[in-house]
């Protein structure tokens, strides 16, 4: 098929890789513009599906927008039998949506109706949710609320937002292939009613662990916002928690309980595992104390 693909961040990039490698033909791809990066915020940085794009010599298009007259007459002149987006940061207009042949496709990251919106991957690991995945839905007016086509589920347990976006992206890249090899067997399904929530973007403070939030809470927290790490402060510097164990205890919530760095919450404990100092790398806990300790008895 000849496809316009429509993504940006690194979740998009094996989707873009799969269209290709099942022989498509991807006419041109659709990503956000540069944005400032690199040393202190002064360089405009390509996206990670830029990058790709332009390695494998597919076309690149960057509109701040596609509502105009001249980017939706770009778009119509590729004459697209599909249009496949996936996590592409800009709202389609129903002039787009009805453009391509088949209509636009969405790999998106949960099991529709749950989780629609902005972040569905950190929501699931906040709410405790047992299993999550990918949706293929043929996309329409609204908020995914979209009928799917195909889904795809894995389980969420000891599995950071990191983790789980990578797994998706894969399980997201073969459904979309495999609704594309034979779309009449993958015919669309509305969504139900019932069990509609909605995943709301990350706000920057919900990074700060509070330990008056009981042990399971943060331990959520830590999973959800890994990366770029859910932290706690001691001394006017960001300790960033990666990993974590939880388990039952009690004491004063914030308080350092032993040499292991193990923290009172207001119900039962969290010990941080893997964590990360400003301007370092990744590192254990036991190396962490080394360099910075933080003594049983600190109240955090």
């Amino acid at each position: 098929m000849k496809i316009v693909f429509m993504g940006t961040p690194d979740f998009s990039v094996p989707v873009l890789d799969a269209l290709a490698a099942a022989g498509h033909d991807v006419i041109a791809a659709y990503t956000q513009p540069p944005r400032p990066g690199g040393r202190r915020g002064r360089e405009l940085v390509p996206s990670p599906v830029q990058r790709r794009a332009e390695a494998v010599g597919i076309p690149v298009r960057s509109p701040v927008s596609l509502r105009g007259p001249d980017a939706q007459a770009d778009l119509a002149a590729l004459d697209a039998d599909v249009g496949v987006v996936a996590a592409y940061g800009l709202i389609l207009p129903q002039a787009i949506l009805d453009m391509p042949r088949l209509g636009c496709l969405n790999v998106h990251a949960s099991l529709l109706p749950r989780w629609r919106g902005a972040a569905p991957i950190q929501r699931a690991i906040l709410a405790g949710d047992a299993e999550t995945g990918v949706a293929i839905m043929q996309m329409a007016a609204g908020l995914d609320t979209g009928p799917v086509r195909l889904e795809a589920r894995t389980f969420v347990g000891g599995k950071t937002a990191g983790d789980l976006t990578h797994e998706l992206a894969s399980l997201g890249a073969a459904a979309m292939v495999e609704v594309l090899r034979n779309p009449d067997a993958h015919p669309p399904v509305p969504q139900s009613d019932d069990g509609v929530t909605y995943a709301a973007k990350i706000d920057k403070a919900e990074l700060r662990i509070d330990f008056t939030h009981t042990g399971e809470q943060i331990d959520r927290q830590i999973y959800a916002m890994n990366p770029p790490g859910a932290f706690f402060e001691y001394k006017g510097e960001r300790v960033r928690v990666l990993v974590a164990d939880w388990d039952k205890g009690d004491g004063q919530p914030g308080l350092v309980l032993n040499d292991h760095l193990t923290i009172a919450c207001r119900k039962d404990v969290v010990t941080p595992v893997r964590v990360q100092r400003a301007g370092r790398g990744e590192m254990s806990v036991p190396e962490l104390l080394r360099g910075f300790p933080i003594p049983a008895g600190t109240r955090l």
